[in-house]
């Protein structure tokens, strides 16, 4: 572990430590096992090479007002220095949709981020993803088979006509579309009870995809809900590994997915920070286990995290339970405070990471040079039905 001092107050941000398990290969290659992995065409700059930010500069001058470039919370420093705005993945998405003069949209995330712009912008702009191997491992947790199969289940259970789905924004735009077509809405981090509520208003039970543990943090500690309420439906298992009575008697019906980033987090390593630092805050973020989610002191989305270190005390000490790049920019953003990441591995999203300077560069100048690569289209069908669980969220009170 090596540690990195911090401008004159003080304080210091401790970097965690590399092992073969969490370095996962980053690159052009994909992780065939979780995600997508769809090379990109046409040759990359090296990673060395020195004049990157100069050509992603000129090419981005050259595009002016024709290009708009999204950066999420989870980008490496040096693709978040281009974005003109950053933010978690909604919105970024609605701030695509609020620049209908922009014809080509660069989505620096993943694959269903890039999804979700394509569905809420105009049909005349183009939404690109630099890298088409930036999936998303949880989003690919739910099939559109799958998740198919599921309803089937419920229908011979009996209980389909009281399920409503609500689909986490981190879910692909067939998930969303299925969602919408079954009268359900969409939900991000930040308004998942407010969701919630709006389902048990309209049914007596809510099918909650694809993470289980915002699913099922938000229903306990924030609804009043028992784990005992709550049930998890694992799409290897035939029938979901549940009884048709054990779907009867459940409120929450959790699809088995997680964030491969938030899912590490233990509490042990709670434990651990807690004796390491004494007074820190445990700050974690809902797609956390909820036996982390119950050690930390305050949990909330990425722009809740972001909000809480803004208005912290100098002198704070605290110890972040989310993804590693955003965790080294708010140590930077507060040098007043002790900011430490809550794991002591390396803890990157391998998949977002895949959006580097150089495939920024060649997206930029590709466009640049009139040429429009890996772009992110949403069917008609798809997206009219998408759209529709968008748009019963944002008309949530």
């Amino acid at each position: 572990m090596t540690t990195t001092p911090a401008p004159a107050t003080g304080a210091t941000f401790a970097e965690p430590g590399a092992t073969p398990l969490a370095l996962l290969l980053l690159g052009r290659e994909a992780d065939t096992a979780s995600e997508r992995g769809v090379d990109c065409p046409g040759e990359l700059p090296a990673a060395s090479d020195p004049d990157l930010v100069a050509r992603a500069a000129a090419a981005k001058a050259k595009l002016g007002d024709k290009v708009f470039i999204l950066g999420h919370h989870y980008q490496r420093d040096e693709v978040i220095q281009f974005a003109d705005v950053t933010g978690d993945s909604f919105k970024l998405a609605r701030d695509a949709a609020a620049r209908p003069e922009a014809e080509y949209i660069v989505f620096c995330g993943v694959h269903f981020m890039a999804e979700s712009a394509d569905i809420l912008t105009t049909s005349r702009q183009q939404v690109v993803l630099p890298d088409l191997a930036a999936g998303c491992s949880m989003a690919d947790m739910a099939t559109a088979e799958q998740v198919a199969e599921c309803w089937d289940q419920l229908v011979d259970a009996g209980v389909a006509d009281a399920v409503v789905p609500v689909a986490y924004m981190n879910s692909s735009a067939d998930i969303k579309a299925f969602t919408g077509r079954h009268g359900g809405t969409i939900c991000t981090s930040s308004n998942a009870k407010r969701a919630l509520e709006w389902a048990f208003e309209q049914g007596e039970k809510v099918l909650f995809l694809p993470d289980q543990h915002l699913g099922r943090n938000t229903a306990v500690r924030e609804m009043g809900l028992s784990l005992d309420d709550c049930v998890v439906y694992n799409p290897h298992k035939p029938n979901g590994g549940l009884t048709a009575q054990q779907l009867r008697d459940a409120k929450m019906i959790l699809w088995r997915g997680h964030c491969s980033v938030h899912g590490r987090f233990s509490v042990d390593a709670v434990a651990e920070v807690r004796e390491r630092i004494p007074g820190v805050t445990v700050l974690v973020h809902p797609e956390c286990k909820h036996e982390v989610v119950e050690a930390a002191d305050m949990v909330g989305s990425t722009e809740y995290i972001i909000k809480a270190l803004d208005a912290a005390e100098p002198g704070s000490k605290w110890a972040i339970g989310t993804e590693l790049n955003l965790v080294r920019r708010l140590a930077k953003a507060h040098p007043d405070k002790e900011v430490v990441f809550l794991d002591r591995t390396v803890c990157f999203c391998s998949t977002m990471n895949r959006i580097d300077l150089p495939h920024l560069v060649w997206a930029l100048e590709s466009l640049a040079d009139g040429r429009v690569p890996n772009v992110i289209t949403v069917d008609p069908d798809t997206e009219k039905y998408a759209k529709a669980a968008l748009d019963q969220m944002l008309a949530l009170p």
